[in-house]
């Protein structure tokens, strides 16, 4: 079993309505439980039989797609743009805590090595951080919503 094929597991239970499902394939064991609303995977677990080789991450899995198909137009406006794109696989949030404001607005000016937004991954939150300077022009990802490794969060302004 791929990575590929444990993420297309995890939608579809989420997407589902069960509770909990474990799956016993060989030497991989996966346990998937969802929150009652059944809006996220709240702990997956991947278990591999001891003097086994890991399962090796995709070189280059590719990118989920940020939104629908936009005209041709709307593809070369955003060209100017720099793109940050999600280092991993998690749950992004905009806020650092549910009492706390967003860390960064469409209009915000950011510089190099600010916060952005949190991915979490299993119940590890990772800060993820300008990589230039400019201002944040498209949120392309909706708060508590589940993010693919290099799928693109915001556009940004360089200029």
């Amino acid at each position: 079993m791929d990575l590929k094929e444990i993420q297309n597991l995890i939608k579809f239970v989420s997407n589902s309505g069960v509770a909990e499902v474990k799956l016993e394939t060989g030497e991989i064991k996966i346990t998937i439980r969802t929150t009652l609303e059944g809006n996220s995977p709240d702990i997956t677990y991947v278990q591999q039989a001891p003097m086994q080789q890991a399962i090796a991450a995709p070189s280059a899995p590719a990118a989920a797609p940020a939104a629908p198909a936009a005209p041709a137009a709307s593809s070369d406006d955003n060209s100017k743009y720099i793109t940050i794109k999600s280092p991993m696989i998690g749950t992004f949030y905009r806020k650092p805590s549910p009492d706390k404001p967003v860390f960064v607005e469409v209009g915000s000016s950011i510089g190099k090595g600010d916060v952005l937004c949190v991915v979490e991954a299993m119940k590890l939150f990772n800060e993820i951080e300008a990589e230039v300077s400019g201002k944040i022009v498209k949120i392309l990802v909706d708060d508590m919503s589940p993010v693919e490794f290099d799928q693109p969060l915001f556009l940004v302004d360089p200029s």
